[in-house]
Protein backbone atom coordinates (compact mmCIF):
# COMPACT_ATOMS: atom_id res chain seq x y z
CA UNK A 1 0.00 0.00 0.00
CA UNK A 2 1.32 3.42 -0.92
CA UNK A 3 1.69 5.86 1.93
CA UNK A 4 1.35 9.61 1.99
CA UNK A 5 4.35 11.69 0.90
CA UNK A 6 7.01 12.17 3.53
CA UNK A 7 9.96 14.50 3.83
CA UNK A 8 12.58 11.88 4.68
CA UNK A 9 14.71 12.79 1.66
CA UNK A 10 15.15 16.28 3.06
CA UNK A 11 17.51 14.99 5.75
CA UNK A 12 19.61 12.88 3.37
CA UNK A 13 22.91 14.63 2.63
CA UNK A 14 23.93 15.85 -0.78
CA UNK A 15 26.82 14.06 -2.36
CA UNK A 16 29.12 14.78 -5.29
CA UNK A 17 28.58 13.78 -8.90
CA UNK A 18 32.30 13.14 -9.40
CA UNK A 19 34.75 11.73 -6.85
CA UNK A 20 38.43 12.01 -7.71
CA UNK A 21 37.46 12.42 -11.33
CA UNK A 22 35.31 9.27 -11.39
CA UNK A 23 31.52 9.10 -11.59
CA UNK A 24 29.91 8.57 -8.21
CA UNK A 25 28.88 4.91 -8.37
CA UNK A 26 29.21 3.74 -4.78
CA UNK A 27 29.77 4.66 -1.16
CA UNK A 28 26.30 5.89 -0.19
CA UNK A 29 24.53 2.52 -0.25
CA UNK A 30 22.56 3.03 2.96
CA UNK A 31 21.34 6.48 1.90
CA UNK A 32 20.35 5.22 -1.54
CA UNK A 33 18.48 2.30 0.04
CA UNK A 34 16.66 4.64 2.42
CA UNK A 35 15.52 6.85 -0.43
CA UNK A 36 14.55 4.15 -2.93
CA UNK A 37 12.64 1.98 -0.45
CA UNK A 38 10.12 4.71 0.33
CA UNK A 39 6.59 3.53 -0.39
CA UNK A 40 4.99 6.93 -0.84
CA UNK A 41 2.95 7.66 -3.97
CA UNK A 42 4.90 9.46 -6.67
CA UNK A 43 2.35 10.71 -9.19
CA UNK A 44 -0.96 10.19 -7.41
CA UNK A 45 -0.83 13.42 -5.36
CA UNK A 46 -0.04 15.52 -8.44
CA UNK A 47 -1.75 13.88 -11.42
CA UNK A 48 -4.42 15.89 -13.22
CA UNK A 49 -6.08 12.73 -14.56
CA UNK A 50 -9.25 11.14 -13.20
CA UNK A 51 -9.35 7.49 -14.12
CA UNK A 52 -13.13 7.32 -14.49
CA UNK A 53 -12.85 9.76 -17.41
CA UNK A 54 -10.17 7.77 -19.25
CA UNK A 55 -11.03 5.21 -21.94
CA UNK A 56 -7.45 4.24 -22.83
CA UNK A 57 -3.94 5.49 -22.22
CA UNK A 58 -0.61 5.44 -23.99
CA UNK A 59 2.92 5.68 -22.60
CA UNK A 60 6.10 6.34 -24.55
CA UNK A 61 9.66 6.01 -23.32
CA UNK A 62 12.82 7.36 -24.93
CA UNK A 63 15.99 5.32 -24.49
CA UNK A 64 19.26 7.30 -24.60
CA UNK A 65 22.77 5.83 -24.51
CA UNK A 66 26.35 6.43 -25.54
CA UNK A 67 29.07 3.98 -24.47
CA UNK A 68 32.29 4.88 -22.72
CA UNK A 69 35.35 3.92 -24.75
CA UNK A 70 39.15 4.06 -24.17
CA UNK A 71 39.64 6.30 -27.20
CA UNK A 72 40.73 9.71 -25.96
CA UNK A 73 43.80 11.44 -27.38
CA UNK A 74 45.98 9.53 -24.92
CA UNK A 75 43.70 6.56 -24.44
CA UNK A 76 41.52 8.25 -21.83
CA UNK A 77 38.02 7.01 -21.15
CA UNK A 78 35.68 9.24 -23.15
CA UNK A 79 32.11 9.18 -24.38
CA UNK A 80 31.54 7.78 -27.83
CA UNK A 81 29.65 11.04 -28.42
CA UNK A 82 32.88 12.95 -27.84
CA UNK A 83 34.62 10.62 -30.29
CA UNK A 84 31.89 11.36 -32.84
CA UNK A 85 32.44 15.10 -32.48
CA UNK A 86 36.21 14.65 -32.87
CA UNK A 87 35.96 12.34 -35.91
CA UNK A 88 33.18 13.87 -38.00
CA UNK A 89 34.32 12.15 -41.19
CA UNK A 90 33.77 8.60 -39.95
CA UNK A 91 30.49 6.82 -40.64
CA UNK A 92 27.50 8.70 -39.24
CA UNK A 93 29.57 10.79 -36.84
CA UNK A 94 28.39 13.94 -38.61
CA UNK A 95 25.18 13.45 -36.62
CA UNK A 96 26.94 14.12 -33.30
CA UNK A 97 25.41 17.58 -32.93
CA UNK A 98 21.92 16.28 -33.63
CA UNK A 99 22.43 13.49 -31.10
CA UNK A 100 23.43 16.02 -28.44
CA UNK A 101 20.32 18.07 -29.18
CA UNK A 102 18.14 14.96 -28.93
CA UNK A 103 19.53 14.28 -25.46
CA UNK A 104 18.53 17.80 -24.42
CA UNK A 105 15.32 18.57 -26.27
CA UNK A 106 12.76 17.15 -23.85
CA UNK A 107 13.89 19.92 -21.54
CA UNK A 108 12.57 22.29 -24.20
CA UNK A 109 9.51 20.40 -25.45
CA UNK A 110 7.83 19.69 -22.10
CA UNK A 111 7.88 23.29 -20.77
CA UNK A 112 6.77 24.57 -24.18
CA UNK A 113 3.81 22.19 -24.35
CA UNK A 114 2.79 22.82 -20.74
CA UNK A 115 2.87 26.58 -21.33
CA UNK A 116 0.52 26.05 -24.29
CA UNK A 117 -2.08 24.27 -22.19
CA UNK A 118 -1.14 20.72 -23.22
CA UNK A 119 -0.88 17.71 -20.92
CA UNK A 120 2.19 15.85 -22.23
CA UNK A 121 3.80 12.71 -20.83
CA UNK A 122 7.16 11.10 -21.49
CA UNK A 123 9.36 8.51 -19.79
CA UNK A 124 13.13 8.91 -20.03
CA UNK A 125 15.78 6.19 -19.85
CA UNK A 126 19.37 7.53 -19.83
CA UNK A 127 22.32 5.21 -19.28
CA UNK A 128 24.95 6.13 -16.72
CA UNK A 129 27.58 6.10 -19.47
CA UNK A 130 25.72 8.84 -21.30
CA UNK A 131 25.21 11.02 -18.24
CA UNK A 132 28.89 10.75 -17.27
CA UNK A 133 29.99 11.37 -20.84
CA UNK A 134 27.96 14.56 -21.08
CA UNK A 135 29.66 15.85 -17.94
CA UNK A 136 33.09 14.84 -19.24
CA UNK A 137 32.39 16.82 -22.40
CA UNK A 138 31.38 19.90 -20.46
CA UNK A 139 27.84 19.71 -21.87
CA UNK A 140 26.30 21.40 -18.85
CA UNK A 141 23.71 22.84 -21.24
CA UNK A 142 22.29 19.36 -21.86
CA UNK A 143 22.37 18.32 -18.22
CA UNK A 144 20.82 21.61 -17.07
CA UNK A 145 18.02 21.17 -19.61
CA UNK A 146 17.33 17.73 -18.15
CA UNK A 147 17.53 19.05 -14.59
CA UNK A 148 14.72 21.45 -15.41
CA UNK A 149 12.28 18.62 -16.06
CA UNK A 150 13.71 16.33 -13.38
CA UNK A 151 13.81 18.80 -10.50
CA UNK A 152 11.30 21.61 -11.13
CA UNK A 153 7.98 20.65 -9.43
CA UNK A 154 6.15 22.36 -12.30
CA UNK A 155 7.17 19.61 -14.71
CA UNK A 156 7.35 16.56 -12.45
CA UNK A 157 3.76 15.45 -13.24
CA UNK A 158 4.65 15.15 -16.92
CA UNK A 159 8.02 13.38 -16.90
CA UNK A 160 9.00 10.01 -15.45
CA UNK A 161 12.61 8.87 -15.24
CA UNK A 162 13.22 5.14 -15.54
CA UNK A 163 16.09 3.33 -13.89
CA UNK A 164 18.42 1.12 -15.88
CA UNK A 165 21.80 -0.62 -15.71
CA UNK A 166 24.54 1.99 -15.29
CA UNK A 167 26.73 0.72 -18.11
CA UNK A 168 24.05 -0.55 -20.52
CA UNK A 169 24.71 -4.21 -19.72
CA UNK A 170 22.26 -6.79 -21.04
CA UNK A 171 21.06 -8.68 -17.99
CA UNK A 172 21.09 -12.31 -19.27
CA UNK A 173 24.85 -12.32 -19.92
CA UNK A 174 25.82 -10.10 -17.00
CA UNK A 175 27.51 -12.03 -14.16
CA UNK A 176 24.87 -12.48 -11.49
CA UNK A 177 26.89 -10.79 -8.70
CA UNK A 178 27.12 -7.66 -10.87
CA UNK A 179 23.41 -7.19 -11.60
CA UNK A 180 22.78 -5.30 -8.38
CA UNK A 181 26.04 -3.36 -8.74
CA UNK A 182 24.85 -1.94 -12.07
CA UNK A 183 21.44 -1.04 -10.65
CA UNK A 184 22.88 0.63 -7.54
CA UNK A 185 25.58 2.44 -9.52
CA UNK A 186 22.91 4.05 -11.71
CA UNK A 187 20.93 5.09 -8.64
CA UNK A 188 24.02 6.66 -7.06
CA UNK A 189 24.95 8.56 -10.20
CA UNK A 190 21.41 9.73 -10.96
CA UNK A 191 20.90 11.07 -7.43
CA UNK A 192 24.28 12.81 -7.51
CA UNK A 193 23.22 14.69 -10.65
CA UNK A 194 19.51 15.29 -10.07
CA UNK A 195 19.12 15.00 -6.30
CA UNK A 196 17.68 12.60 -3.75
CA UNK A 197 14.07 13.65 -4.33
CA UNK A 198 14.41 12.91 -8.05
CA UNK A 199 15.77 9.45 -7.25
CA UNK A 200 12.88 8.79 -4.86
CA UNK A 201 10.50 9.19 -7.82
CA UNK A 202 12.25 6.55 -9.98
CA UNK A 203 10.07 3.45 -9.63
CA UNK A 204 10.09 1.87 -13.10
CA UNK A 205 12.99 -0.02 -14.69
CA UNK A 206 13.99 -0.17 -18.35
CA UNK A 207 16.38 -3.06 -19.09
CA UNK A 208 18.95 -2.29 -21.82
CA UNK A 209 17.86 -3.69 -25.20
CA UNK A 210 14.66 -4.84 -23.45
CA UNK A 211 16.74 -7.95 -22.75
CA UNK A 212 15.08 -10.16 -20.15
CA UNK A 213 16.89 -13.19 -18.68
CA UNK A 214 15.13 -16.50 -19.11
CA UNK A 215 17.46 -18.73 -17.14
CA UNK A 216 15.56 -19.40 -13.91
CA UNK A 217 18.40 -18.41 -11.59
CA UNK A 218 19.43 -15.29 -13.50
CA UNK A 219 15.86 -14.02 -13.80
CA UNK A 220 15.23 -14.66 -10.12
CA UNK A 221 18.34 -12.73 -9.06
CA UNK A 222 17.52 -9.93 -11.49
CA UNK A 223 13.99 -9.46 -10.14
CA UNK A 224 15.26 -9.83 -6.57
CA UNK A 225 17.85 -7.10 -7.16
CA UNK A 226 15.24 -4.80 -8.70
CA UNK A 227 12.91 -5.16 -5.74
CA UNK A 228 15.71 -4.78 -3.20
CA UNK A 229 16.65 -1.54 -4.98
CA UNK A 230 13.10 -0.20 -4.67
CA UNK A 231 11.69 -0.74 -8.15
CA UNK A 232 7.95 -1.38 -8.42
CA UNK A 233 7.72 -2.37 -12.06
CA UNK A 234 9.70 -3.31 -15.16
CA UNK A 235 9.10 -2.69 -18.85
CA UNK A 236 9.34 -5.92 -20.87
CA UNK A 237 9.11 -6.80 -24.54
CA UNK A 238 6.05 -8.91 -25.35
CA UNK A 239 8.08 -11.61 -27.14
CA UNK A 240 10.36 -12.04 -24.11
CA UNK A 241 7.57 -13.40 -21.92
CA UNK A 242 4.93 -16.13 -22.06
CA UNK A 243 2.03 -17.33 -19.95
CA UNK A 244 2.72 -19.89 -17.24
CA UNK A 245 1.47 -22.52 -19.70
CA UNK A 246 3.90 -21.44 -22.41
CA UNK A 247 1.59 -19.45 -24.66
CA UNK A 248 1.90 -15.94 -26.06
CA UNK A 249 0.26 -13.27 -23.96
CA UNK A 250 -3.39 -12.65 -24.67
CA UNK A 251 -4.25 -9.04 -23.97
CA UNK A 252 -1.01 -7.06 -23.74
CA UNK A 253 -2.30 -3.64 -22.74
CA UNK A 254 -2.86 -4.35 -19.05
CA UNK A 255 -0.24 -4.88 -16.33
CA UNK A 256 1.10 -8.37 -15.77
CA UNK A 257 2.82 -10.03 -12.84
CA UNK A 258 6.21 -11.36 -13.92
CA UNK A 259 6.95 -14.49 -11.90
CA UNK A 260 10.50 -15.77 -11.45
CA UNK A 261 11.25 -19.20 -9.97
CA UNK A 262 14.83 -20.30 -9.39
CA UNK A 263 16.37 -23.77 -9.38
CA UNK A 264 15.87 -24.03 -5.62
CA UNK A 265 12.12 -23.47 -5.96
CA UNK A 266 12.09 -19.93 -4.56
CA UNK A 267 9.73 -17.51 -6.29
CA UNK A 268 9.53 -13.76 -6.58
CA UNK A 269 7.44 -11.45 -8.75
CA UNK A 270 7.29 -7.87 -9.98
CA UNK A 271 4.73 -5.88 -11.96
CA UNK A 272 5.48 -5.71 -15.69
CA UNK A 273 4.20 -3.32 -18.32
CA UNK A 274 4.30 -4.88 -21.76
CA UNK A 275 6.11 -3.13 -24.58
CA UNK A 276 4.29 -4.19 -27.72
CA UNK A 277 5.47 -4.93 -31.25
CA UNK A 278 9.04 -4.54 -32.50
CA UNK A 279 11.99 -2.27 -31.96
CA UNK A 280 11.34 0.05 -34.89
CA UNK A 281 11.77 3.62 -33.69
CA UNK A 282 9.00 4.59 -36.09
CA UNK A 283 6.50 3.36 -33.51
CA UNK A 284 7.60 6.03 -31.07
CA UNK A 285 8.84 8.50 -33.67
CA UNK A 286 5.41 8.68 -35.27
CA UNK A 287 3.52 8.36 -31.95
CA UNK A 288 1.91 5.06 -32.92
CA UNK A 289 0.94 4.26 -29.29
CA UNK A 290 -1.36 7.30 -29.26
CA UNK A 291 -3.18 6.25 -32.41
CA UNK A 292 -3.46 2.63 -31.26
CA UNK A 293 -4.85 3.69 -27.89
CA UNK A 294 -7.65 5.58 -29.66
CA UNK A 295 -8.98 2.22 -30.90
CA UNK A 296 -9.12 0.55 -27.46
CA UNK A 297 -11.74 0.29 -24.73
CA UNK A 298 -11.65 -0.27 -20.99
CA UNK A 299 -10.80 -3.69 -19.56
CA UNK A 300 -11.54 -5.45 -16.28
CA UNK A 301 -9.14 -6.93 -13.73
CA UNK A 302 -10.81 -8.83 -10.89
CA UNK A 303 -13.99 -6.85 -11.30
CA UNK A 304 -12.28 -3.46 -11.51
CA UNK A 305 -12.77 -1.49 -14.73
CA UNK A 306 -9.55 0.16 -15.92
CA UNK A 307 -8.28 1.77 -19.12
CA UNK A 308 -5.74 -0.24 -21.10
CA UNK A 309 -2.27 1.23 -21.63
CA UNK A 310 -0.28 1.01 -24.88
CA UNK A 311 3.39 1.08 -23.84
CA UNK A 312 6.27 1.63 -26.23
CA UNK A 313 9.96 2.50 -26.06
CA UNK A 314 12.46 3.45 -28.76
CA UNK A 315 15.84 5.07 -29.16
CA UNK A 316 15.41 8.75 -28.48
CA UNK A 317 18.10 9.93 -30.86
CA UNK A 318 18.94 7.22 -33.35
CA UNK A 319 17.69 7.29 -36.96
CA UNK A 320 16.09 9.83 -39.24
CA UNK A 321 12.60 9.35 -37.83
CA UNK A 322 13.67 10.19 -34.28
CA UNK A 323 15.92 13.02 -35.40
CA UNK A 324 13.53 14.67 -37.83
CA UNK A 325 9.95 13.42 -37.59
CA UNK A 326 9.51 12.83 -33.87
CA UNK A 327 9.45 16.46 -32.66
CA UNK A 328 6.50 17.40 -34.84
CA UNK A 329 4.68 14.08 -34.25
CA UNK A 330 5.17 14.38 -30.49
CA UNK A 331 3.82 17.91 -30.32
CA UNK A 332 0.97 17.23 -32.74
CA UNK A 333 -0.36 14.41 -30.54
CA UNK A 334 -0.57 16.69 -27.51
CA UNK A 335 -2.11 19.50 -29.54
CA UNK A 336 -4.77 17.02 -30.72
CA UNK A 337 -5.58 16.09 -27.13
CA UNK A 338 -5.52 19.61 -25.73
CA UNK A 339 -9.24 20.28 -26.06
CA UNK A 340 -10.50 16.97 -24.64
CA UNK A 341 -10.30 17.95 -20.98
CA UNK A 342 -8.18 14.89 -20.07
CA UNK A 343 -10.98 12.59 -21.11
CA UNK A 344 -11.10 9.62 -23.48
CA UNK A 345 -7.62 8.77 -24.76
CA UNK A 346 -4.84 10.30 -22.66
CA UNK A 347 -1.11 10.11 -22.26
CA UNK A 348 0.11 8.57 -19.01
CA UNK A 349 3.41 7.55 -17.49
CA UNK A 350 3.95 4.04 -16.18
CA UNK A 351 4.03 4.72 -12.44
CA UNK A 352 1.19 7.21 -12.77
CA UNK A 353 -0.96 4.59 -14.49
CA UNK A 354 -0.22 1.89 -11.92
CA UNK A 355 -0.86 4.22 -8.99
CA UNK A 356 -4.16 5.34 -10.51
CA UNK A 357 -5.51 1.85 -11.18
CA UNK A 358 -4.33 0.54 -7.80
CA UNK A 359 -6.05 3.48 -6.09
CA UNK A 360 -9.31 2.31 -7.69
CA UNK A 361 -8.95 -1.17 -6.21
CA UNK A 362 -6.63 -3.13 -8.52
CA UNK A 363 -4.38 -5.49 -6.60
CA UNK A 364 -1.03 -6.30 -8.26
CA UNK A 365 -1.44 -9.89 -7.10
CA UNK A 366 -4.47 -10.12 -9.41
CA UNK A 367 -2.64 -9.07 -12.57
CA UNK A 368 -2.39 -11.86 -15.16
CA UNK A 369 0.83 -13.79 -14.67
CA UNK A 370 3.71 -14.29 -17.08
CA UNK A 371 7.19 -15.73 -17.02
CA UNK A 372 10.30 -15.44 -19.18
CA UNK A 373 9.93 -17.11 -22.56
CA UNK A 374 10.99 -20.76 -22.67
CA UNK A 375 10.57 -21.45 -18.98
CA UNK A 376 7.43 -23.50 -19.48
CA UNK A 377 9.58 -26.13 -21.19
CA UNK A 378 11.64 -26.40 -18.01
CA UNK A 379 8.85 -26.37 -15.45
CA UNK A 380 6.74 -28.84 -17.43
CA UNK A 381 9.53 -31.39 -16.82
CA UNK A 382 10.75 -30.34 -13.38
CA UNK A 383 8.52 -30.43 -10.33
CA UNK A 384 8.39 -26.73 -9.54
CA UNK A 385 7.79 -27.50 -5.85
CA UNK A 386 10.92 -29.65 -5.52
CA UNK A 387 13.51 -28.54 -8.06
CA UNK A 388 17.26 -28.77 -7.62
CA UNK A 389 20.02 -26.92 -9.48
CA UNK A 390 21.29 -30.23 -10.84
CA UNK A 391 17.88 -31.29 -12.15
CA UNK A 392 17.23 -27.89 -13.74
CA UNK A 393 20.67 -27.94 -15.42
CA UNK A 394 20.07 -31.46 -16.73
CA UNK A 395 16.67 -30.45 -18.09
CA UNK A 396 18.09 -27.40 -19.85
CA UNK A 397 20.83 -29.50 -21.46
CA UNK A 398 18.29 -32.08 -22.61
CA UNK A 399 16.08 -29.38 -24.12
CA UNK A 400 19.05 -27.90 -26.00
CA UNK A 401 19.89 -31.31 -27.44
CA UNK A 402 16.30 -31.89 -28.52
CA UNK A 403 15.83 -28.41 -29.98
CA UNK A 404 18.83 -26.46 -31.36
CA UNK A 405 16.78 -23.24 -31.11
CA UNK A 406 16.20 -23.60 -27.38
CA UNK A 407 18.50 -21.41 -25.31
CA UNK A 408 18.87 -19.65 -21.99
CA UNK A 409 20.48 -16.51 -23.48
CA UNK A 410 17.44 -14.37 -22.73
CA UNK A 411 15.18 -12.56 -25.18
CA UNK A 412 15.20 -8.96 -26.34
CA UNK A 413 13.66 -6.67 -28.92
CA UNK A 414 16.34 -7.85 -31.38
CA UNK A 415 15.68 -11.56 -31.44
CA UNK A 416 17.69 -11.96 -34.64
CA UNK A 417 20.82 -10.81 -32.79
CA UNK A 418 22.69 -12.89 -30.24
CA UNK A 419 24.59 -11.17 -27.46
CA UNK A 420 26.50 -14.38 -26.78
CA UNK A 421 27.27 -16.38 -29.92
CA UNK A 422 30.56 -15.42 -31.54
CA UNK A 423 31.62 -13.10 -28.74
CA UNK A 424 33.70 -15.42 -26.60
CA UNK A 425 36.60 -12.97 -27.03
CA UNK A 426 34.54 -10.42 -25.07
CA UNK A 427 32.50 -12.65 -22.79
CA UNK A 428 35.46 -14.66 -21.48
CA UNK A 429 37.48 -11.59 -20.38
CA UNK A 430 34.25 -10.05 -19.02
CA UNK A 431 33.57 -13.13 -16.89
CA UNK A 432 37.21 -13.33 -15.83
CA UNK A 433 37.34 -9.69 -14.72
CA UNK A 434 34.10 -10.02 -12.76
CA UNK A 435 35.37 -13.14 -11.00
CA UNK A 436 38.68 -11.46 -10.23
CA UNK A 437 36.87 -8.36 -8.97
CA UNK A 438 34.78 -10.34 -6.49
CA UNK A 439 37.64 -12.61 -5.47
CA UNK A 440 39.81 -9.62 -4.60
CA UNK A 441 37.19 -7.29 -3.16
CA UNK A 442 34.38 -9.28 -1.54
CA UNK A 443 36.47 -10.47 1.47
CA UNK A 444 37.71 -6.92 2.04
CA UNK A 445 34.19 -5.58 1.72
CA UNK A 446 32.86 -8.09 4.23
CA UNK A 447 35.44 -6.89 6.73
CA UNK A 448 35.00 -3.19 5.98
CA UNK A 449 31.80 -2.02 4.20
CA UNK A 450 33.25 1.49 3.93
CA UNK A 451 35.53 0.17 1.18
CA UNK A 452 32.87 1.29 -1.33
CA UNK A 453 33.76 4.88 -0.44
CA UNK A 454 37.36 4.47 -1.54
CA UNK A 455 38.64 5.59 -4.94
CA UNK A 456 40.36 2.26 -5.61
CA UNK A 457 37.08 0.42 -5.18
CA UNK A 458 35.19 2.89 -7.37
CA UNK A 459 37.85 2.66 -10.10
CA UNK A 460 37.80 -1.16 -10.09
CA UNK A 461 33.98 -1.15 -10.10
CA UNK A 462 33.91 1.31 -12.99
CA UNK A 463 36.07 -0.86 -15.21
CA UNK A 464 34.19 -4.03 -14.28
CA UNK A 465 30.88 -2.41 -15.24
CA UNK A 466 32.24 -0.74 -18.38
CA UNK A 467 33.48 -4.03 -19.81
CA UNK A 468 29.91 -5.36 -19.62
CA UNK A 469 28.52 -2.62 -21.92
CA UNK A 470 26.49 -4.30 -24.68
CA UNK A 471 27.99 -2.12 -27.42
CA UNK A 472 31.22 -4.11 -27.38
CA UNK A 473 29.17 -6.98 -28.78
CA UNK A 474 26.42 -5.15 -30.66
CA UNK A 475 28.79 -3.52 -33.15
CA UNK A 476 30.60 -6.71 -34.12
CA UNK A 477 34.23 -7.73 -34.22
CA UNK A 478 36.97 -5.15 -34.75
CA UNK A 479 37.45 -1.82 -33.02
CA UNK A 480 34.68 -2.44 -30.48
CA UNK A 481 35.97 -5.80 -29.33
CA UNK A 482 39.44 -4.22 -29.07
CA UNK A 483 37.95 -1.58 -26.77
CA UNK A 484 36.71 -4.44 -24.60
CA UNK A 485 40.15 -6.07 -24.53
CA UNK A 486 41.71 -2.79 -23.41
CA UNK A 487 39.15 -2.28 -20.66
CA UNK A 488 39.84 -5.83 -19.48
CA UNK A 489 43.58 -5.13 -19.41
CA UNK A 490 43.09 -1.95 -17.37
CA UNK A 491 40.66 -3.60 -14.97
CA UNK A 492 43.10 -6.44 -14.29
CA UNK A 493 45.90 -3.93 -13.71
CA UNK A 494 43.81 -1.98 -11.19
CA UNK A 495 42.98 -5.12 -9.25
CA UNK A 496 46.60 -6.24 -9.28
CA UNK A 497 48.07 -2.89 -8.29
CA UNK A 498 45.45 -1.57 -5.85
CA UNK A 499 44.29 -4.77 -4.15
Amino acid sequence: MLSAPSSSTETTPDFPELVDGLPNLSGWESQVLNVTQQSKAVFLPKTNLQLENVTAGFAIALHMHQPTIPAGANGELISNLQYMFEHQGEGDNHNAGVFAWCYSRMGEFIPELVSQGCNPRVMLDYSGNLLWGLRQMGRDDVLNSLKRIACDPTYQPYVEWLGTMWSHAVAPSTPIPDLKLHIQAWQHHFAAIFGWDALARVKGFSPPEMHLPNHPDTLYEFVKALKECGYRWILVQEHSVETLTGESLGYKHIPHRLVARNSHGETISITALIKTQGSDTKLVGQMQPYYEAKTLNRQTISGVSIPPLVSQIGDGENGGVMMNEFPNAFKTAWYDLRGQGNRGTVGMNGTEYLELIEATGCNPDDYPTCQAVGQHHIWSRVDSDRPTPELVAQTINALKQENPNFHMDGSSWTNNLSWVKGYENVLTPMTELSARFHQAIDPLLAADPSLTQQTRYRNALLHNLLLQTSCFRYWGQGAWTEYARELHRRGEAILTHDF
